[in-house]
């Protein structure tokens, strides 16, 4: 707040000396030169989360009574500044204080414009799989990713470049990380590393009439320095306490290899998108009965009831923020944006002698957007964990971000 507070002091003395910068307001504060080479956004979100859970007799008998019905938290509570330094030095460093303590997020440094290899960053960033996962919580349709967002962590600490190619037709992304599981620091990363790489193509785009088709495929080959890996899985609510099905922790892995598939429709209002992950982990020991194949998948569609439209962003940024055509309570007594959404996810965790389980989740969300900067999200999250029982969870967000 301090430094926010003297960045205001510092445009409003430059604005009085004839100094040409911009301070304004665009879904965020933001600083500029008038020459374009010094840029700055400070910004943050907010993201408070109801929840009601129910189970039937078939899993209080398998798993046990649900010793919480209902919960409330901070989801998240991030605050970030970025920037362009000498136009084409940019840089981010966000912070999430989240559970009493702060975490680092979005740390590092880029250079822009670099021949072939386009854009180069370093620091902790996302890695390049998974549109789900890169686009922002401020935009993703429902409060929770889908389920195969738990098969590898989102942000590690590592090298990416990224770069358009096509008139932006085609987009190539490859990176080098230490695979420390999405902490920022790892004192004693030794062997572990993962490398990421991922191809998109706008397959078609028409801006006048908002309409586009992207197709994308990810690879991901992972060596744990612990040589052991797990995937669990939550209903696609976070203030669950249960997770329904896990692989268990996997000792004596060699390596992890991930391949992912997406598709993004956009037609109008109308949107679709969809993925498909495997996961094939091997092990020390030679015999296949030790290697496992594991897998998830998505689907969801969207409406906007008012006649809005996704935007999208990048290949590498995912999808953007919504701009209800009329804000509530603004001119003319808008309704904001209305958004509904259905989404249908499995993931499979059961290969040779791990039988993890198999869940399926069937979403149903309806979004309010009162303005650019303001969402209010109701979910209904139906879990089927496949021969054992049924789970339901009812829950609410009350978003701001800028």
């Amino acid at each position: 707040m301090l430094l926010l507070a003297s960045v205001i002091t510092f445009a409003q003395e430059q604005e009085k000396n004839k100094n040409p910068f911009l301070f304004k307001w665009d879904n965020g504060f933001k600083l500029e030169s008038a020459d374009k080479n010094f840029k700055l956004k400070f910004g943050g979100r907010i993201m408070v989360d109801h929840a009601f859970f129910s189970q039937n007799n078939d899993l209080n008998t398998a798993l046990g009574k649900l010793e919480t019905k209902n919960g409330t938290e901070f989801r998240r509570a991030r605050f970030f500044t970025s920037g362009t330094i000498y136009k084409n030095v940019n840089f981010k460093l966000q912070i999430d204080f989240v559970g009493g303590k702060a975490t680092l997020k979005d740390a590092y440094m880029g250079i822009k414009k670099i021949p072939v290899f386009g854009n180069i960053r370093v620091g902790h960033v996302k890695e390049p799989f998974r549109f789900d996962a890169l686009t922002s919580s401020k935009y993703i349709t429902f409060m929770e990713r889908a389920l195969p967002i738990d098969f590898m962590q989102e942000r590690d600490n590592g090298i990416i470049a990224f770069n358009n190619f096509l008139d932006n037709k085609l987009s190539l992304q490859v990176g080098y990380f230490r695979n420390q599981s999405n902490n920022s620091s790892d004192l004693a990363a030794n062997n572990g590393y993962a490398f990421t790489t991922r191809a998109t193509t706008l397959a078609f785009q028409n801006k006048e009439k908002n309409q586009l088709l992207h197709l994308g495929v990810g690879y991901s080959h992972r060596n744990p320095d612990t040589n052991k890996f797990r995937i669990s899985s939550k209903p696609e609510a976070h203030l669950s306490s249960v997770k329904y099905i896990s692989t268990g922790t996997i000792s004596d892995v060699k390596s992890i290899n991930l391949l992912n598939f997406e598709t993004i429709f956009i037609a109008g209002s109308f949107s679709f998108q969809g993925e498909y992950l495997t996961a094939k982990v091997n092990t020390q020991n030679t015999p296949l009965t030790n290697n496992y194949n594991f897998s998830s998948y998505y689907g969801q569609i969207s409406y906007f009831l008012t006649g809005e439209h996704k935007k999208y962003k990048s290949s590498y940024a995912g999808l953007g923020r919504v701009h209800p055509i009329k804000n509530y309570g603004g001119e003319k007594n808008g309704s904001g944006a209305w958004e509904v959404a259905l989404r249908f996810s499995n993931s499979d965790l059961n290969s040779n002698n791990i039988l993890g389980g198999e869940q399926s989740d069937v979403t149903l969300g309806l979004n309010w957007y009162l303005n650019p900067s303001t969402r209010v999200m109701f979910n209904n999250v139906w879990a089927n964990i496949k021969d054992t029982g049924n789970a339901n969870i009812f829950q609410i967000r009350f978003q701001i971000d800028f």
